[in-house]
């Protein structure tokens, strides 16, 4: 009886059907592609990784719970095994709240794991207090909702093994973005695969140990000939700011060829006017001549 308000029919109909997953098989699907700047094809970055009935979802984004649906995975009982962030900036962790929340809303009966850098604890205690009146009404009001489904599970990492269960096993791989103190990539090893995620970097050699031999990297980029000082306030610092915070195409294309990946994926790109083809150029001068994809939102893998 307690829950028998917590999804509205109208509510509980408004996902298609999910997608089956096989349990034998990983899949990758991009959920945002996008930078800190609005733009209606590309939404903020997040990335789901799916093995059989199991969701980790790697950053949070502006719109990652309405991409879940559009992607059809899964999202009445709030499904996700676990959310990792690769670091705190605002661009990908802007959903991380409508992570928590909605979740909760349809239907979640445990907390949600959170595993990030240090801070991540203290922003989750900061979203959990702003919604506290939204927790008050929904438990103690008319709906009568799941009373812990809202609490999280926050784990806070510096490298190393941050899940491991299952035949899935996945690592933080302390990376370089510019001034935060802490960021990662990911390795994701599962379904007999490896599956790479840059996060934020620079070129980073502890990332290229991990991507060695890897079925999928998945990274970052911006093209090389297009970088130069802006034309507006503070512009002049522009290249300096992105070479310490970012990687090139070109530098992309030479840390997947020295790790020998399989396929790479580009995508969070500051495209500075730049296009794919340009991208791809650049990607080619760097020396990897393996496939290569400019990741779109909802691309599956």
């Amino acid at each position: 009886m307690a829950s028998a308000l917590l999804v509205p029919p109208a509510i509980a109909g408004a996902q298609a059907a999910p997608v089956p997953q096989r349990a034998d098989t990983a899949t990758v699907i991009l959920l945002g592609t996008g930078m800190p700047y609005p733009d209606p094809s590309a939404q903020g970055p997040a990335t789901a990784v799916t093995v059989g009935d199991r969701l980790f979802l790697f950053d949070a984004g502006a719109g990652v719970v309405r991409q879940m649906n559009a992607a059809r995975l899964p999202v009445r009982g709030g499904p996700v095994t676990a959310v990792f962030l690769t670091h705190l900036h605002s661009d990908h962790t802007l959903g991380l709240a409508d992570v928590i929340f909605t979740s909760w809303v349809m239907g979640r009966r445990r907390p949600l794991p959170i595993i990030g850098p240090p801070g991540t604890r203290a922003m989750v205690d900061h979203l959990t207090a702003a919604y506290a009146e939204d927790i008050e009404v929904r438990t103690k009001g008319l709906e009568r909702g799941i009373p812990d489904g809202w609490r999280t599970r926050v784990r806070e990492v510096t490298g190393g093994v941050a899940y491991d269960s299952a035949g899935v096993r996945i690592i933080a791989i302390p990376v370089e973005h510019g001034s935060w103190k802490h960021a990662f990539g990911f390795r994701i090893e599962a379904a007999g695969k490896v599956i790479v995620l840059s996060g934020d970097t620079r070129p980073s050699a502890a990332l290229e140990r991990a991507a060695a031999g890897a079925d999928l990297l998945i990274h970052e980029a911006y093209p090389a000939v297009r970088l130069q000082p802006e034309d507006r306030p503070g512009g002049e610092v522009w290249p300096q700011y992105m070479r310490a915070f970012h990687a090139s195409d070109e530098e992309v294309g030479r840390l997947a060829a020295r790790a020998g990946v399989k396929r790479l994926v580009l995508h969070h790109l500051v495209r500075m006017g730049g296009t794919d083809a340009e991208l791809l150029e650049g990607v080619r001068r760097g020396g990897f001549l393996g496939p290569v994809v400019i990741g779109k939102d909802l691309d599956r893998f």
